[in-house]
């Protein structure tokens, strides 16, 4: 061991005159493990949300969706055929997307209904893993009811769990479907409507998506739009969803006017990028709680050189230079940065990885649901700890715990012997 590694670490044991020093030294060492700590668990937390809802997106939504400038796409099948060519794509579905109104009753709610086809959608989406009630594949076929022989059969529809709860549905009960863009009539535009039997319900975990969106076969949705043979758009499966801007330019330029290919993170760029941006906001905030502790770091040692005046002008005396006194104070004040950063290490991801469990006991003591369903888009409380993250987060801490130390160090090794001894 070093002889001034050897003489740090002893001058943290502080005398018991100077027991205020050693104090300093744990309220320091406290601060830096708090800050790492709360780095931790913010970024985990943050990291969770993003990929939770990341992977929410692309359950329920195509990597790649494929559009027509000015209207749908009657040649649906040769140009998913030409899409498949594509290096790349894994799959393709058609979809027909407009929005509507379904009525029951006394409830109405406004909707994005959504015709799928069935037999390909399920290659491209998560959708029929996200059916928790009744099945997907009802909506190709009438639905009668057993109980009620004498009503003809209607076409299916799914709903969205949420949706379902506000319009008061089960499972077997009607629901009208109205289109604004009705038929002409000598009285001006009529709405459209078409009864339909709730023949599914799904639960994404999106709230957002579990109240706005409902489903009919591709061929339900294309009678009932007036579309004839034509769909909205085609979507598309990638194998490498971080590639799909690459791919979507190649299609571009591949199809030409009037195709246009849009990827999921175009179609959300807003909501991914307000979630990168305050990562990095609350990355910058916290750190702010490491340079706190690096102010006391500095302090505990500025103090200690005080304390340590008389030591350091005999161990210069004895041949010591000023390198040697500096390399003392950087090593102590770096042993108390390591030392916090490796407890706020520990702590931050014991929480980090334990986070819903923690939640979950915190709600049963104080009564109080700190994570509601209702207000926020998911289900539960994502954590998710990216080794990289905690990495930059114990560099950064040890850095900053390192800068804190170089000017008492300096002050330290800039000391003349005789003026520390003048009154000795």
């Amino acid at each position: 061991m070093p002889y001034e590694l050897f003489i740090g670490l002893r001058y943290l044991k502080a005398k018991r005159k100077a027991a205020f020093i050693s104090i300093i030294t744990v309220i320091s060492t406290a601060g830096v493990a708090l800050g790492v700590m709360a780095l931790i668990i913010v970024l985990a937390v943050m990291t969770g949300f993003e990929e939770d809802l990341k992977e929410k997106i692309l359950g329920t939504n195509a990597h790649i969706v494929v559009l027509k400038t000015g209207g749908g796409i009657d040649e649906y099948p040769s140009v998913m055929e030409r899409l498949k060519k594509f290096p790349g794509v894994v799959a393709a579905t058609p979809f027909i997307y407009n929005q509507v109104m379904l009525s029951t009753g006394k409830n109405v709610s406004g909707v994005v209904l959504r015709g799928i086809d069935t037999r390909t959608d399920a290659q491209v989406t998560n959708l029929h893993k996200a059916v928790v009630e009744g099945k997907l594949a009802n909506l190709d076929s009438p639905v009668s009811l057993p109980y009620a022989k004498s009503e003809p059969p209607l076409p299916g529809i799914v709903l969205g769990k949420e949706l379902a709860r506000n319009l008061n549905l089960y499972l077997g009960d009607k629901i009208n479907v109205i289109s604004p863009l009705g038929n002409i009539t000598p009285l001006g535009m009529v709405p459209k409507l078409k009864p339909f039997r709730v023949v599914g319900i799904f639960n994404t975990g999106m709230y957002e998506y579990d109240t706005t969106l409902a489903y009919v076969s591709l061929a339900e949705a294309q009678d009932f739009l007036g579309l004839g043979e034509a769909v909205t758009g085609i979507q598309l499966k990638v194998a490498d969803v971080y590639k799909t801007g690459d791919l979507s330019r190649t299609i571009n330029r591949e199809l030409g006017f009037p195709f246009y290919a849009r990827d999921w993170m175009q179609m959300n760029k807003n909501i991914l990028f307000a979630l990168k941006t305050e990562k990095m906001v609350m990355f910058i905030i916290l750190t702010l709680i490491v340079l706190v502790a690096a102010f006391g770091i500095a302090s505990t040692l500025f103090m200690i050189v005080m304390e340590k005046t008389r030591d350091i002008a005999i161990l210069k005396s004895m041949g010591a230079t000023g390198r040697s006194i500096m390399r003392i104070f950087i090593f102590e004040g770096l042993v108390i940065g390591v030392f916090g950063t490796a407890i706020g290490v520990l702590g931050g991801l014991v929480v980090a990885l334990n986070l819903q469990p923690i939640v979950d006991v915190i709600q049963r003591l104080t009564g109080f649901e700190l994570f509601s369903k209702d207000i926020y888009y998911l289900d539960h409380f994502p954590s998710q700890v990216v080794p990289s993250d905690v990495l930059l987060i114990s560099v950064t801490a040890v850095a900053i715990s390192f800068l804190a130390t170089l000017y008492p160090s300096w002050q330290a090794a800039r000391m003349a012997p005789a003026e520390a001894l003048r009154y000795e």
